[in-house]
């Protein structure tokens, strides 16, 4: 028989870096997590990908054991990576303020498919180049890139 599931909880977390602290703790804190195991557990599957922050969503079921999913990381993260910058633009509608190619924003489409709600490759690239246009990133052809 399934265990009952309790609580879902989501939680955007800085791969291989899951601690106690806010925001983790005081989330799975609050369900009767164990709060270390779960750091433990995250940051040996996330090893390898530091610098991005990951969404992972916790299962925790009604005798306090948990299961949890990690995603790959939000679209703008990935997005703003490729075009190396810290922040989007806060007029993207009028300002334009990085260019990325459509050879980035199909690698990003790639890492991105298990999570997006389509299986078609130029429907995830649309998804992925709307994403960036309201952020205020241009994308161009590589070779109009100078």
């Amino acid at each position: 028989m399934a265990k009952k599931i309790t609580a879902q909880i989501k939680l955007y977390v800085p791969a291989g870096q899951a601690n106690p602290a806010p925001p983790v703790g005081p989330a799975l804190g609050q369900h009767g997590v164990n709060i270390m195991m779960f750091c433990k557990q995250f940051n040996e599957q996330t090893k390898g990908k530091e610098g991005l922050i990951l969404p992972a969503i916790i299962t925790v079921y009604e005798d306090k054991s948990f299961s949890f999913i990690v995603k790959s990381p939000p679209s703008s993260i990935l997005i703003k990576r490729a075009a190396n910058l810290a922040k989007a633009s806060g007029q993207a509608g009028k300002e334009k303020i990085a260019t990325i190619t459509t050879k980035q924003v199909q690698e990003i489409a790639k890492q991105k498919m298990q999570d997006l709600n389509t299986s078609d490759i130029e429907k995830a690239i649309n998804i992925i180049k709307g994403s960036a246009r309201s952020m205020g990133i241009e994308v161009i052809e590589e070779n109009e890139k100078t």
